[in-house]
């Protein structure tokens, strides 16, 4: 009786752990979907006070409410890809087969003035670099862009995918609690409701909080690159305020590219005398913004919406990227929010929850 006991209990313990492995495989291979799904909770979280605004105030039908909110999305989406477009392919013209030997020649013309200048105040460390052809690298360009061209395809099997989940999930905001809650343990599923609801209001002005960060921060980089002239001002602004979403590292990515495209920017001109101190000068304007994000923007939105401490959100962030990288990160504050409102709704008496959820 005993052995038989005993070779039950391996034969289970095989059993959870071959279950544990398909899931774990059947995920990964449907990691897609999953991406797809988070992407459209995010959208449907953003247009959440929308919806409520159009249902409660100027009495939309549910239906109507979503698709005039998913109208105005695109509506934005498009403007922006309108007036992106011109900009970008401004920009690119000068990265195409037709002109990369004026682009290598600008690049090496920089490079040369960069170490005349060095040189002539006694550093003698870049001359050692004057044999590579830094220029030579910009053929990889057009492949580059070629896989870009392949990839179009995928996203927008991925758009049509993600607008589709975006409007049932907007429609029925309980559709994806539903679905949560038949996986509760019977007895709690009243209590997990309530945490989702209030794990849906954080969130939702979580996400719009960021968005406005993101804007303060396009508004102040156009301003600063429009003052000192720099080419396709607004692309630059809003691609280093994006990089903004990652933190920490974003920011450091982001001050390189603006730096980096600064000095691109006015090729053909003396090093000394204009490319240097503009790029300086922009880099100055890119420190006094994220002074304001720091000290201003963030820790606005971070007590308003997710009612945690910026060395809790700190501490948080850290752990996040360590564990599991840069979308750890990224994903670190949401996911952080949503674990401290569980833990209330079940373990409020405990003296660490309490403690941490006093301000929920």
């Amino acid at each position: 009786m005993k052995s038989k006991t005993i070779a039950n209990g391996i034969l289970r313990a095989v059993a959870i752990l071959v279950g544990i492995l398909l899931l774990g495989y059947f995920l990964y291979a449907i990691q897609s979907v999953i991406v797809y799904i988070i992407i459209a909770g995010v959208f449907s979280l953003i247009a959440r006070p929308l919806i409520q605004f159009l249902r409660r105030k100027l009495k939309f039908p549910n239906t109507l409410a979503v698709i005039t909110t998913m109208s105005l999305m695109l509506g934005l989406l498009a403007g922006l890809i309108g007036m992106f477009i011109p900009l970008i392919a401004e920009q690119g013209e000068s990265l195409s087969l037709l002109n990369i030997d004026k682009l290598q020649a600008n690049i090496q013309e920089i490079f040369n003035q960069i170490i005349t200048y060095f040189s002539s105040r006694g550093i003698n460390v870049l001359k050692e670099l004057e044999s590579i052809d830094i220029a030579s690298h910009f053929k990889e360009i057009p492949n580059f862009l070629n896989a870009i061209l392949g990839a179009v395809g995928t996203l927008s099997v991925g758009l049509f995918s993600v607008l589709f989940i975006s409007f049932f999930f907007m429609k029925d905001n309980q559709l994806l609690a539903k679905g949560v809650i038949t996986i509760i343990p019977k007895g709690n599923e009243g209590r997990f409701s309530k945490s989702l609801e209030t794990i849906n209001d954080l969130l939702s002005r979580y996400f719009i909080g960021l968005i406005l960060q993101i804007m303060i921060l396009f508004i102040i980089y156009t301003i600063v690159l429009l003052i000192f002239g720099i080419s396709n001002a607004i692309v630059i602004a809003f691609l280093c305020a994006l990089l903004n979403l990652i933190p920490y590292i974003g920011p450091l990515i982001a001050a390189v590219i603006m730096f980096i495209l600064s000095m691109t920017s006015n090729i053909g001109l003396d090093f000394q005398t204009e490319i240097l101190p503009t790029s300086l000068y922009v880099m100055i304007g890119y420190l006094i913004a994220q002074l304001i994000d720091n000290f201003f923007s963030q820790p606005i939105i971070f007590s308003k919406t997710t009612k945690s401490h910026p060395l809790e959100i700190f501490l948080i962030i850290i752990i996040g990227g360590l564990l599991f990288g840069i979308i750890g990160m990224i994903t670190a504050v949401p996911m952080y929010t949503a674990l401290k409102v569980i833990l209330k709704e079940f373990l409020a008496e405990n003296k660490i929850v309490k403690s941490l959820t006093k301000d929920l």
